[in-house]
C-alpha cells in the first residue's frame, strides 16, 4: 500500500520561526529602536523650538509696529511677567469708559479685572474720541492663530501664548494645561535699552528658554516659573 504524506505537515514545518531566530529578531528590533527613538525625540523638539522662535518673531514684529506708531513700547507688568496686556495693546481696543473690548470681537475686560491683572488702568492702543479728536486703534498682530490665544481662568483675561502648550503637560506655569504665556517686560533686564521677550518649553523634563536676547536656545536656565 502507497504511503500518503502529509504535505500539509511540511508547508507548516517549513515556514515556522525557531525560538532562536524570534529572539534575533527582536534583538535587531530593539537595537534600532534605541536609534530611532532619541533621533525621533530630537526631530520634535526641534520642531517645537522652531515653531515657537517663528511665533516669537511674530510678536517682535508687532511690537516694532506698536513702537513705531506710539514711540515708545507696550507697558510691562512688573509685578507679574506671566499675565501681560500685550494681547491687548497689539491686537486693539474700544472702549465704554468701564469697559474694554478687544477689535477681534472677544470678550470685554473691566478696567477693575485690568488693575488686577496687569497693573494697568487703561490700554494705549485704544480707539476713543470722535470727529478730528478721533483715534482708532490698530490691530498690530495680524494673522494670529486661535492657538496663540489663550484665556487664564484666574482673573479671566486674554493672552498671547506658545501654540505648542508646554509641551510637556506637566509644565503648567498657570495651572491650566496648554497654557504657556509669553514673558514680557519692559523696560527690560537683559534689554534695557528695550524690552524682554521670552517663553519656556519644558520637552522631555528638560527646560528649554527661547528669548529675545539670545539667538541660542538656554538649556535648563529658567527664566521664570
Amino acid at each position: 500500500m502507497k504511503k500518503i504524506k502529509n504535505r500539509k505537515s511540511k508547508i507548516e514545518n517549513a515556514g515556522a520561526f525557531t525560538l532562536v531566530e524570534l529572539l534575533v529578531v527582536m534583538a535587531i528590533i530593539g537595537v534600532l529602536a534605541a536609534f530611532i527613538i532619541p533621533i525621533m525625540g530630537s526631530l520634535k523638539r526641534r520642531e517645537y523650538i522652531s515653531k515657537i522662535q517663528a511665533e516669537m518673531a511674530q510678536v517682535e514684529t508687532a511690537i516694532d509696529g506698536y513702537k513705531n506708531t506710539y514711540n515708545f513700547y507696550p507697558p510691562g507688568n512688573g509685578n507679574n511677567t506671566l499675565t501681560n496686556s500685550l494681547y491687548y495693546e497689539l491686537t486693539g481696543t474700544t472702549n465704554n469708559l468701564a469697559n474694554y473690548y478687544p477689535l477681534d470681537g472677544s470678550a470685554f475686560i473691566t478696567t477693575n479685572t485690568m488693575a488686577v491683572a496687569f497693573g494697568v488702568t487703561g490700554f494705549v492702543n485704544c480707539s476713543t474720541g470722535s470727529g478730528e479728536d478721533a483715534r482708532v486703534a490698530k490691530n498690530f498682530l495680524t494673522g494670529l492663530r486661535s492657538t496663540q490665544i489663550g484665556t487664564d481662568g484666574g482673573p479671566g483675561v486674554q493672552m498671547l501664548i506658545g501654540s505648542v502648550g508646554g509641551p510637556d503637560q506637566s509644565y503648567q506655569p498657570l495651572g491650566q494645561q496648554d497654557l504657556n504665556p509669553w514673558r514680557y517686560l519692559y523696560p527690560g533686564v537683559n534689554n534695557p535699552n528695550g524690552y524682554d521677550l521670552w517663553i519656556q518649553l519644558v520637552i522631555n523634563g528638560q527646560t528649554n528658554l527661547i528669548c529675545n536676547w539670545s539667538s541660542q536656545v538656554q538649556i535648563n536656565n529658567n527664566q521664570m516659573p
